[in-house]
C-alpha cells in the first residue's frame, strides 16, 4: 500500500482553517481526501443546569476526545476506514450518529489544537497554521455562534472572555511555532494556498512514488 500523506491545518477559531482546509480539497480533489474535524472530537459531558455549562472548558485540550482522534489518523494512515462520531453544538453532546470516512491517499486535519498534543503532532507530515488578526476572528466567531449554533450575544462575549481568549494565548497561539508554513490572512491569500497545494503535490507524488 502506497503511504498516507497526514496533513493538519490549525489556527484560532475564526481564523479561516476551515476555508483554508476547503481550499486544498477543492484543488487536491475530495476523492483524494480524507477530511477530519476536530470539533467532531468534543467529549460527551453531563449537564444538568445552564450553570455547569458555562463552567466547562470547552476550549481547553482536555475537553476534546484527542485519543479516539489519533487512533481514527493511525486507522486512516494504516488504509482502513473509520466512523467519526458527530457532535452538537446545541445541546453540546456527541450524538449516537457517525460518519464512516475511508482511508484516502491524505488524511486533512483541521482543528484549532491540532498541533499541541505532542503524539497527534507526530503523526502529521505536513503542518499549516492560518493565522489572522483577533478582531477578524472575534467578528467571525461572533457572526457563526449567532447564526448557526442558537447562542446569545451575552452568551458568546462571555464565553471568549473566560475560555475561548485565554485558552487561545495558552494553547493556540504558541502552537504555531510547531507548524512548517503560517498563511497570514487566512482563506483570502491566495498565494499562499497555491504555494501549500504545490507542497502538498509533492509529498503525494514522493508517497506514491
Amino acid at each position: 500500500m502506497k503511504r498516507v500523506v497526514a496533513l493538519g491545518v490549525a489556527g484560532g477559531t475564526g481564523s479561516g482553517k476551515t476555508t483554508v482546509a476547503r481550499a486544498i480539497l477543492e484543488v487536491i480533489g475530495e476523492r483524494r481526501i480524507a477530511f477530519l474535524e476536530q470539533d467532531s472530537y468534543y467529549r460527551d459531558i453531563e449537564w444538568r443546569s445552564e450553570a455547569e455549562l458555562q463552567a466547562h472548558n470547552f476550549d481547553h485540550p482536555n475537553a476534546l476526545d484527542n485519543e479516539l482522534l489519533i487512533a481514527h489518523l493511525e486507522a486512516l494512515k494504516g488504509g482502513v476506514a473509520v466512523e467519526v462520531p458527530t457532535y452538537d453544538f446545541v445541546t453540546h453532546r456527541r450524538t449516537t450518529a457517525t460518519e464512516r470516512v475511508e482511508s484516502r491517499p491524505v488524511v486533512l486535519l483541521e482543528g484549532i489544537l491540532l498541533f499541541v498534543e505532542p503524539r497527534l503532532r507526530s503523526l502529521l507530515d505536513f503542518k499549516i497554521y492560518v493565522d489572522t488578526p483577533s478582531d477578524v476572528r472575534f467578528i467571525r466567531r461572533l457572526r457563526r455562534d449567532l447564526e448557526e449554533r442558537g447562542r446569545t450575544l451575552e452568551d458568546v462575549i462571555r464565553q471568549y472572555e473566560t475560555t475561548v481568549r485565554p485558552m487561545h494565548l495558552e494553547f493556540v497561539e504558541p502552537s504555531k511555532r510547531s507548524a512548517d508554513v503560517i498563511v497570514p490572512h487566512g482563506g483570502e491569500n491566495r498565494v499562499a494556498l497555491e504555494m501549500v497545494t504545490a507542497r502538498l503535490e509533492q509529498l503525494l507524488s514522493a508517497a506514491e512514488a
